[in-house]
């Protein structure tokens, strides 16, 4: 079983987080340039097996997709044309920064740290892979 890696898409930074290889857990992996990511993930899926992506989707309070879905959406496309043989997932990415900074405030970072966008960004990633986790197991819980 391959591992599930998490995107928090940006355009000048995209924050990365995945899963252990059971696909139980979220880890944050890193944060790369938007214009290092097809290579940075050409070289991680050499090293490690990854079975699907989950994508941060940007959603308005009124659930309808928000501004920023012209930049995400050809992101999405050129990642399933480079990766066809990969499911790619799309979660609602509302509030994950916010969460991400409650996350390092409760975890003792200092305020240095948490104004570092590199760190927001992964821990963004591991939310919504969490997310994502959290929201299939209880699918296949509750049938």
């Amino acid at each position: 079983m391959g591992r599930i890696l998490a995107i928090d898409y940006g355009r000048k930074r995209i924050g990365l987080a995945v899963t252990d290889p059971l696909q139980l857990f979220a880890s944050p992996l890193t944060t790369v340039l938007a214009a290092e990511f097809e290579s940075f993930i050409k070289n991680y899926l050499r090293v490690e097996p990854v079975d699907e992506f989950v994508i941060g989707y940007p959603v308005q309070m009124n659930n309808q997709p928000s501004e920023s879905v012209k930049y995400v959406d050809p992101f999405i496309k050129k990642l399933r044309k480079t990766f066809p043989g990969k499911a790619v997932h799309l979660v609602d990415e509302r509030f994950t920064s916010k969460m991400a900074s409650r996350v390092m405030i409760e975890g003792g970072l200092k305020k240095s740290k948490r104004q570092d966008k590199n760190m927001v960004d992964k821990i963004s990633a591991s939310i919504i892979l969490q997310s994502f986790l959290d929201n299939r197991s209880f699918k296949n819980d509750n049938y």
